[in-house]
């Protein structure tokens, strides 16, 4: 009886403070939400099945929680410095035609995981991508290049669709370093002729980024040196 007692206080305790911090899908917290929720949620559990801990200090400690979120909530909607500080900056993977190096590692994410991201997108071709942008929520925002954009109604009108470039599947050869020699076979190419493609081009393996290749045999390249 006792733990029916808490869990009913605690919950409803638990949905005034989520409302009063407002709606968000869960794909779309940033570390910071994350760490809050997880948080308040651990408060909430202990609460509940600690029989021996008395309620009132799970009460205390979740209403901090909840107004430490509100306050934090409230100067960042104000503030786009506090903003910054609390969810952090988006971080531009890819422009340019090549890879931003340095906001990969800082937010460790490996060029294979990027090329997964593009994929379930839309975009299987890395020639096609304009940009990627890791966004604080953790998600990835890709632009695709103007003649691989989708084909909207006025587009239709102007005949555009008949010019529009078909996306062809590519085989990824190598991920940062690594070659994928399953890909290599799908391609119908031969690790005799990738040793061949490397030193005719003065290429070391650990130094290539990505190397895909198209069924055309179009080789895409990025390398760090």
């Amino acid at each position: 009886m006792k733990i029916l007692i808490r869990s009913l206080i605690m919950f409803a305790l638990l949905f005034i403070i989520v409302k009063t911090l407002g709606k968000k899908q869960i794909k779309n917290l940033t570390l910071y939400d994350y760490i809050l929720s997880i948080t308040i949620g651990s408060i909430t559990a202990d609460s509940i099945i600690s029989i021996d801990t008395p309620l009132y200090d799970g009460i205390i400690a979740l209403l901090v929680f909840g107004v430490i979120g509100y306050v934090t909530s409230l100067i960042s909607y104000h503030s786009h410095t506090v903003e910054e500080i609390v969810d952090g900056e988006p971080l531009v993977l890819f422009e340019n035609d090549n890879f931003n190096y340095d906001n990969l590692e800082t937010a460790k994410l490996s060029v294979a995981k990027l090329l997964e991201n593009c994929r379930l997108k839309g975009c299987f071709d890395i020639n096609e991508l304009d940009c990627a942008v890791l966004e604080p929520s953790g998600d990835i925002s890709i632009l695709l290049k103007g003649k691989n954009q989708p084909i909207t109604g006025n587009d239709l009108k102007n005949n555009i669709q008949k010019n529009s470039k078909k996306q062809t599947l590519n085989y990824t050869i190598v991920v940062d370093g690594v070659l994928n020699d399953n890909e290599l076979k799908k391609a119908k190419k031969t690790i005799s002729w990738f040793n061949k493609y490397l030193k005719e081009k003065k290429l070391k393996l650990d130094n290539i980024t990505l190397l895909t290749i198209d069924k055309n045999d179009k080789i895409t390249l990025f390398n760090k040196n």
